[in-house]
């Protein structure tokens, strides 16, 4: 028996919301079809589909008036209907949806999967981050470019209103970094209250911003507005008649006032101290200090190679973009192309200590390696973690000392070797290239000196 699922949603979340549901939920039913449907209304996502549920489904309708992010379905095929018709034609929707043709199984690619599994592993606290700052990495994308691209004309080219260097600056630290922020404070308030928490956390952001909080203040508001929404939408109740004024007035309004009182009477001041503390830390690092915090990074980027660790590590070095500090970005990334990079360098190098659907992984851990996915080494550390993790912990700790010790700077957060050709991107890019190289041969070195001979 086929099994559907579906998501509905109206532009407000409210009537045309439920409405559609319960008639999907009937007509399958009707069928003796099993259904989920998934409800995206006012108070934020319920009965939420599964990691599970998406991939025994044979197919999804999608039943909205708003957007819906298809980026989860991409395995599944895909009904897409409004939300009117959902109501009025829910029986001939679930004939549709049993009768289209399904994609293809094909195996998973082993990276693929093991991401999936550690969103789905993601609980509390680090989800909410994690929510934030993946919202958050456009924005740091698309400014730092645009600042970059400024710099073709000049340094200071930018300063002079009216030309092109001027319009290049304001689109990328004028709005795109301007944003970041408030969007990673409303990102994280959203992954905990859904929707009523996005304009608190937008706010208690925007405010850390202003008073020059970065993005610690930022994380803080998030946190505040997220869990001061979640508990005011538990303990306020109304009658059926009013409870459409909750999501859309009452928790916006009042998540509002608590974030923001806080924020410029009790925590902004103290989160802004430390957060000017450290970055006049950072920009004056040389020597020693620096090899030392890029060592630190670097090994954090491999030692569980996209894992909390990894991200605590690419959280720390994106959150400093916003405060033009750019030599830790430039240390982070370039420590996580090191690990597969490596990998691959070593069952090139040394053919006897691998087997041989590990030499032909290796010929994909190149791309993974360029294109920064740290995880392309996961499969190799699993099946060898004892040798495989301490060589790339060492050769990612190489590669993020030597950056900082160049002054490599890096302006955008992803993108591996894509971004190298983007004027001004990277600062100091013979440095930045030399670092990469040093940790990939370390990496492969050692790989050649831990491994044993492998038994095919």
């Amino acid at each position: 028996m086929k099994k559907l699922i579906a998501v509905t949603s109206c532009p407000t979340g409210i009537a045309h919301t439920y409405m559609a549901a319960e008639a999907l939920e009937k007509a399958a039913k009707k069928k003796g079809v099993e259904i989920k449907v998934e409800t995206q209304g006012s108070v934020g996502v319920e009965n939420q589909l599964t990691e599970e549920d998406i991939r025994e489904a044979h197919a999804v309708i999608i039943a909205a008036g708003a957007n819906i992010s298809k980026e989860r379905f991409k395995n599944i095929a895909i009904i897409e209907v409004p939300i009117a018709e959902a109501i009025k034609a829910s029986d001939d929707i679930i004939d549709r949806a049993l009768n289209v043709k399904a994609k293809e199984d094909k195996l998973a690619d082993s990276v693929t999967e093991i991401k999936q599994q550690r969103n789905e592993t993601r609980t509390g606290p680090y989800k909410h981050l994690m929510s934030g700052v993946s919202f958050m990495l456009p924005l740091v994308v698309a400014g730092g470019l645009a600042i970059a691209l400024s710099f073709i004309f000049g340094i200071e080219a930018f300063q002079e209103e009216g030309t092109l260097a001027a319009a290049l600056m304001q689109i990328g630290g004028g709005a795109a970094f301007a944003l970041m922020v408030p969007v990673l404070a409303g990102y994280i308030a959203y992954s905990i209250a859904e929707r009523p928490g996005l304009a608190p956390g937008l706010i208690g952001g925007m405010i850390a911003s202003q008073i020059g909080a970065g993005f610690l203040g930022g994380i803080v508001a998030g946190f505040i507005a997220g869990y001061a929404t979640a508990y005011l939408k538990k303990i306020i109740k109304l009658p059926k008649s009013l409870e459409g004024l909750k999501p859309i007035l009452i928790l916006p309004l009042l998540s509002s006032l608590i974030v923001g009182l806080l924020m410029i009477y009790v925590i902004g001041t103290p989160v802004s101290g430390i957060m000017n503390a450290m970055t006049n830390w950072l920009e004056g690092l040389t020597g020693t200090n620096a090899l030392l915090l890029g060592g630190i990074l670097g090994a954090m980027m491999a030692v569980d190679m996209g894992g909390p660790i990894n991200k605590a590590a690419y959280t720390f070095a994106v959150g400093l973009l916003a405060s033009n500090v750019f030599e830790p970005q430039a240390a982070v990334m370039a420590a996580g192309m090191t690990p597969p990079l490596g990998l691959a360098l070593a069952t090139m190098l040394f053919k006897n200590k691998f087997t041989k659907p590990e030499i032909e992984a290796g010929k994909a851990a190149w791309v993974l390696g360029i294109s920064f996915i740290t995880e392309g080494a996961i499969p190799f550390a699993a099946a060898d973690p004892f040798r495989v993790i301490p060589s790339i912990v060492a050769g990612s700790a190489v590669t993020g000392a030597l950056s900082m010790v160049f002054g490599a700077t890096l302006r955008a957060p992803h993108g591996g070797i894509f971004v190298l050709p983007i004027p001004n991107a990277v600062g100091n890019l013979g440095g930045y290239v030399v670092s990469i190289l040093v940790g990939t041969v370390i990496t492969a070195l050692l790989l050649g000196v831990l491994k044993k001979k492998a038994t095919q």
